[in-house]
């Protein structure tokens, strides 16, 4: 589909996943970007949907009822960043008002699938202005009875420095397959970004909450968001990997949110639930 322009900001959305595939400002790249045919790294700008992060095993149980998932993450044995996030997804707007905003609405059925028996009508609009790009990511159970849900992006954003801020006081403590437990304060830990500091070549992958604000910063590059509705963030640093950037996850409930119910979202017959995030430079 044709790029979006405006406010200074061109972006480049993909059918596939509905997926931010491209993000600059003036010149400089805000995220990291992937061929249109090629394949999709580390969930690179994906729509995370029935559920963010992991779901232990695949395996849930939810309304009296026993579920199991596929499993997308072999090395762990987990089911891995919901349903949606290579999925086609079909477009229903397009409007473009030159140098000044532009923004695109896709579409996409989730109908019944293994370990998910639900029906959702998925919405995401990407919309671009002076503001940066605003994502909105809506939900509609277009099924007969309740649904479990839960949402969130996963952009990779690049800085122009080695800065990070994360406004949160406790972080999720994982195990070894890396399925969170309790939460226990950043305070004396390595992973307190509550005052901006350079990542210094740290590993992070961890889930933060307490947060004091809906704001992540690496270098010049910010998310925003409301923490009412998105209290969790996950980050992840891409070095790791051997990938650019910092991968910044806000969401509507943590990873296992299935098993633990922690900000599980339940979605009855007719139900909407809304989310939204702004990706800019500082």
């Amino acid at each position: 589909m044709p790029p979006l322009a405006g406010g200074g900001y061109t972006a480049e959305i993909s059918e596939r996943g509905a997926a931010l595939r491209v993000l600059r400002h003036g010149e400089r790249d805000l995220v990291t970007s992937w061929p249109e045919g090629g394949p999709i790294p580390y969930y690179a700008g994906t729509i995370l949907a029935p559920w963010p992060g992991r779901i232990a095993g695949g395996a849930y149980s939810f309304d009296g009822r026993g579920h199991q998932l596929t499993i997308s993450e072999p090395e762990r044995g987990h089911a891995l960043h919901g349903l949606v996030a290579d999925a086609a997804w079909r477009v229903v707007e397009w409007l473009a008002a030159e140098d000044d905003h532009a923004f695109v609405r896709l579409a996409h059925a989730l109908t019944p699938a293994p370990g998910y028996p639900f029906r959702l009508d998925l919405q995401v609009t990407h919309r671009l202005d002076a503001r940066g790009l605003t994502t909105t990511v809506t939900a509609v159970n277009a099924g007969p009875g309740p649904a479990p849900y839960g949402c969130g992006p996963h952009p990779w954003l690049l800085a122009d420095a080695d800065m990070l801020h994360v406004p949160a006081a406790e972080l999720l403590v994982t195990d070894g397959r890396m399925i969170p437990g309790a939460p226990k304060s950043v305070a004396g830990t390595p992973f307190d970004f509550r005052t901006a500091r350079p990542v210094d070549g740290l590993t992070i992958d961890h889930t933060y909450t307490g947060l004091t604000g809906g704001e992540v910063r690496v270098g010049g590059t910010r998310l925003t968001w409301d923490p009412a509705v998105l209290p969790w963030v996950q980050v992840c640093t891409g070095a790791q990997f051997g990938y650019e950037g910092v991968a910044v996850e806000p969401m509507t409930c943590p990873p296992d949110a299935f098993n633990s119910g922690d900000g599980l979202v339940v979605l009855k017959p007719g139900e909407r639930h809304e989310a939204s995030w702004t990706i800019s430079a500082v």
